[in-house]
């Protein structure tokens, strides 16, 4: 098998299978035939080894990482060359580091939900997460951070949250903004939000509960909202594609990203394949991070229309990649897990496309 990343094979691509079987059992019957098919067999597979692991009981490493894959393959159903990507590997007998996800909030009154980026902290830090990092995104008047797993944080996938400020807005973009998210629910239920606090008490949960709070998690990364009407939506777009994007889709993952070797090399390969590939390459001010991307697809979302109900053609997810260098620090080794403001502003530009 070929494997990237030669460092990462020697020092942690060990696979457990302890830690693959307690996976599939996390996840497995919530995925289909195909994609358990992939996932199992492309997918790096890190050991999260825990002192907690037992037969009826897995780490919070292990539901983090679930729960990752999960999303992670929801995105792959909403972006279709992600799905033909995928298969690329496969074929090639690759296999696909998954990085980073991310979503978008709203800091602002949200209804059921707590504002912003606090409706997903509130589990994040107990799956084990910590906040490592903040970047003013100044031209979308947005703030974007990044959550990164305490236990594995190279192994993990990171979070990538951005929030949206509508007080940097219009008054009559905030008033729409009120409209839209002002009707969200709460998707946890207080039975959730009690295995979350037993969760950030022990570190690990019985694999049944733990099954269970994947579920409802899972649901966090939605639309909870109602549907938005025509002429909010061409308000909202008019001053910020990236709430127009928040207004149909809500907090779905707006990307996941493969790590890969070198960016530069894999889009030109994939471009002369017929993938739909980023024009160029974010390059962070480091040098070390790299970040390209297949094209948003184009999907059909639910609008209102005086009183009638209709679809419109909206941008949706996309698929990324992502180059990361090693760097010395205090004489060790380190893999730049760190993002770049000007890399996620262009990266952000993938779902400015004009509605149809």
């Amino acid at each position: 098998m070929h494997n990237r990343y030669s460092i990462l094979t020697e020092t942690i691509m060990s696979i457990s299978h302890l830690t693959r079987d307690t996976l599939r059992n996390l996840i497995g019957d919530q995925l289909s035939n195909q994609e358990n098919e992939w996932m199992w067999s492309c997918l790096h597979i890190p050991h999260l080894s825990s002192p907690a692991n037992n037969e009826n009981t897995t780490s919070r490493a292990e539901i983090a990482f679930a729960l990752a894959l999960r999303l992670l393959a929801e995105l792959v159903r909403r972006v279709p060359e992600s799905t033909l990507y995928i298969e690329r590997i496969q074929k090639h007998q690759q296999n696909l580091i998954f990085d980073h996800g991310a979503l978008r909030t709203v800091d602002w009154f949200s209804g059921q939900l707590p504002r912003g980026e606090a409706s997903f902290t509130r589990f994040l830090t107990a799956l084990g997460y910590t906040h490592a990092a903040t970047y003013p995104l100044t031209r979308l008047k947005m703030t974007g951070r990044s959550y990164a797993h305490e236990d594995f944080p190279e192994d993990i996938p990171q979070y990538f949250v951005s929030e949206l400020h509508p007080d940097r807005f219009s008054s009559d973009f905030q008033q729409a903004v009120s409209r839209v998210v002002g009707t969200s629910r709460d998707p946890l239920s207080p039975d959730d939000i009690a295995l979350i606090e037993q969760l950030r008490r022990d570190k690990s949960l019985p694999i049944e509960q733990a099954k269970q709070l994947i579920v409802s998690l899972a649901g966090c990364f939605d639309r909870q909202h109602e549907p938005i009407t025509v002429e909010d939506y061409a308000l909202l777009k008019n001053e910020s594609a990236e709430m127009a994007w928040i207004a149909t889709e809500g907090n779905a993952f707006n990307h996941a990203t493969d790590r890969v070797e070198n960016v530069l090399t894999l889009s030109e390969e994939l471009r002369k394949e017929g993938f739909t590939i980023k024009d160029t390459i974010e390059i962070s001010q480091t040098k070390r991070v790299r970040q390209t991307a297949i094209k948003a697809t184009q999907v059909e979302r639910p609008f209102k229309q005086n009183e009638n109900n209709i679809n419109m053609t909206v941008p949706g997810s996309f698929f990324e990649f992502i180059s990361r260098d090693f760097f010395e620090e205090n004489g060790i080794t380190k893999l730049d897990l760190a993002f770049d403001a000007s890399n996620a502003t262009g990266i952000f530009k993938m779902t400015e496309a004009t509605a149809c």
